[in-house]
């Protein structure tokens, strides 16, 4: 079983920041307006409270338990923050995505078997963001679950994570 005990401090943070930056790259790449942010920012503590209490991988029960916690909390801002910190609208997906590199390193090297589980949360997580508000609407009414602009990012999060597109159709 891989535990927090497994990684260094600065590697737990950024596991720690993973799946907010997962969202947030999705939601950078076809920003929604102001309703079509909540909603996304919504979906994704959803999600991270629905990793707590379902059956599953005990590093992604892990993360989403410290991201509870104060410190979990800051640590995840402060990494959002950092994608997001001087940059343009149109940087911060990239940022975040690489970003989200140090994260597939840390997981191939250290959580062995729990690696893939976990990446593919973060696809389910970013899946659920882009598919949280609907796109293209006018005054409300039409739009699509998910943009072309989030159904791309989905896959460069895939590939960048290593796993097949399919896995971006799971969860």
């Amino acid at each position: 079983m891989t535990s927090k005990s497994d990684f260094a401090p600065v590697e737990w943070k950024k596991l720690v920041q993973a799946p907010l930056l997962a969202g947030y790259a999705v939601s950078a790449a076809d920003p929604s307006g102001f309703v079509g942010l909540l909603q996304e920012a919504f979906a994704a503590a959803r999600s991270l409270a629905e990793a707590r209490t379902q059956p599953g991988d005990e590093l992604i029960k892990a993360v989403a338990e410290e991201l509870l916690t104060a410190n979990g909390r800051a640590d995840a801002r402060e990494g959002v923050r950092t994608v997001a910190q001087g940059a343009a609208l149109e940087d911060i997906k990239h940022r975040a995505l690489d970003a989200l590199k140090d994260t597939r390193a840390i997981l191939d090297a250290k959580a062995g078997e729990h690696a893939r589980p976990f990446k593919e949360w973060l696809i389910k997580i970013a899946r659920v963001v882009a598919e949280a508000g609907l796109e293209d609407t006018f005054l409300g009414f039409g739009g699509i679950r998910m943009s072309e602009k989030e159904k791309s990012t989905l896959a460069e999060l895939s590939a960048l994570l290593g796993l097949d597109a399919t896995a971006q159709g799971a969860g």
